[in-house]
Formats: structure tokens, sequence, C-alpha cells
């Protein structure tokens, strides 16, 4: 049984047919999953646990029924769905994870994070982020309208692709270094990300010893996870199958659930 990973899902009444994607995944390939995690942008929005629309209660649904067979569900928090809370994690039975996390998958000491705080090269959307991470912030948010809610929404989101469109496209990447100074401080062999719609498996060298980076893909196109099991990294796209991108180890002891959280200080 494999631990499966995903993000960047973006799932939005405006587009069914990425919905329909995950549901159909929840079904059937993420039912044989030892723990599903899934690192941030479940949703497109999330406005608030009292304003949950038909599209995204039915994808509840599908999570609260996969936790009811037995799979365990840990959510981190993204950059467009970071009012996720306690509601949420009631409906689907999901466990939210603060971000970053370090847990243990098979043997190997992994850091699992959304992916935005090691973009540290752009450096506007760090200071929006540290904003929104406050609670003050976000408590007086959820004070507001649901009409007020959706319309700052739509502004965000009218700034986030002019920015995108006018920020060279190196900025929007991981900066190595960044990269290189979490794996110190956390001291992990293993890091999974999404955020950059980059996915790939990266080798770095960090105090001596080889650590894996693997970004997870958005789900855009199609559906795709990571699957760590056994030490060994797979991919599985919807209508591809399976195809194997690394092999970390030959043995290990799996650990289905986080263990104590090492938090990491904010960039």
């Amino acid at each position: 049984m494999a631990y499966v990973f995903v993000s960047d899902l973006h799932l939005d009444g405006s587009q069914p047919r990425v919905i329909e994607q995950f549901v159909e995944f929840l079904g059937t390939e993420a039912r044989s999953a030892r723990a599903l995690y899934v690192l941030g942008d479940l949703f497109e929005t999330w406005l608030g646990d009292d304003l949950i629309d038909e599209p995204r209660a039915r994808v509840c649904q599908a999570l609260r029924k996969l936790a009811a067979g037995g799979v365990p569900i840990f959510v981190m928090r993204g950059n467009r769905d970071f009012l996720l809370d306690r509601e949420f994690a009631a409906q689907t039975g999901a466990r939210l994870l603060p971000d970053p996390v370090v847990l243990e998958i098979d043997g190997v000491t992994t850091l699992l994070t959304h992916g935005d705080l090691l973009c540290t090269d752009d450096r506007n959307y760090q200071q929006l982020r540290s904003l929104v991470n406050e609670p003050g912030w976000r408590r007086r948010l959820l004070a507001l309208s649901a009409t007020t809610r959706n319309a700052l929404a739509a502004i965000a989101r009218a700034g986030s692709r002019k920015h995108m469109a006018q920020a060279r496209p190196s900025i929007m990447d991981v900066n190595t270094a960044t990269v290189e100074r979490v794996f110190s401080a956390a001291n992990v062999q293993l890091m999974i990300h999404g955020q950059t719609h980059r996915p790939g498996v990266h080798q770095h060298v960090v105090d001596g010893k080889r650590c894996t980076r693997v970004v997870l893909d958005s789900w855009f196109e199609d559906g795709q996870c990571i699957r760590v099991d056994g030490g060994r990294i797979e991919e599985w796209r919807l209508g591809a199958g399976i195809r194997s991108l690394a092999d970390l180890s030959e043995s290990g002891t799996a650990h289905p659930a986080p263990s104590p959280v090492r938090l990491l200080p904010q960039q």
C-alpha cells in the first residue's frame, strides 16, 4: 500500500471535468492508499467553511466516503484555500496539517509543504503570504458578508493573473538556496511540494547528503498523484497508469500518520 500525494487541483464549479476526475480518483486509485495527502490548493477558492456550494459539497462528500472506508486523509491549506478550517475537517473526516510538516514515510524523514514558502524570489507574494497567515486578518475576513468575500476573491484572482503575467517566470519557481536551507534546517531526506505546477524530481546535495525533492503537478490538464511505497517514488496519471520516478531505499518502516510536528521559521 502506497502513501499518495496530490496538490493544486484548484477545484471549482467552473471546471466540472476536473471535479469529476478527482471524485473518480477518490473512488478508485485512492481507495488502496495507506494515506492520502493533499498538499494545498484543493480548491480554487475557499471563502470560509460557511460558504460551501454544491460542487464543493460534492468533493467534501467524496472525501468523507474515502475516510469512512478507512483511508486516512491529511489536507494542507494552500494559497488559494487558506481559509479551510474545522468544519471542513469535520465534514470530510480529514485532518488539517500545518505548513510545513515533518514526518516519516517508509523510514524516510520527509518534509511536506504546499511550496509557496520556497518561492522567496517573489517578494511581493511573500509579503501577501505573511498577511493572509495572520489569524487576526483571517478573522476579519471571515466576519465579512458572503457577497463581500466573493467580490474580494474575484479582485484577488484578477490581481494574481496580472502579477503572473507581468512577473519573470523564474521568480514563480522555488529558490534553490531556500530549498537547501530548508533541507538542512529540517534534516530531512525527502521533500514533497506543489505550488509551482512544474512537476519533476530534483536531486540536491545538502550537508554532504543526497536529498530528493518531488514537485507535484496541477490537475488542469489531467489528474496526477505521487505514490511512495517501500522507498520507491512513482507517478500515477489518469489514463496513463503508473511509472517509476526514483528509489530512495530498499526497506523502511511505514508510518500512516504524521509524527510530532517540527515547524520551520516563516520565510
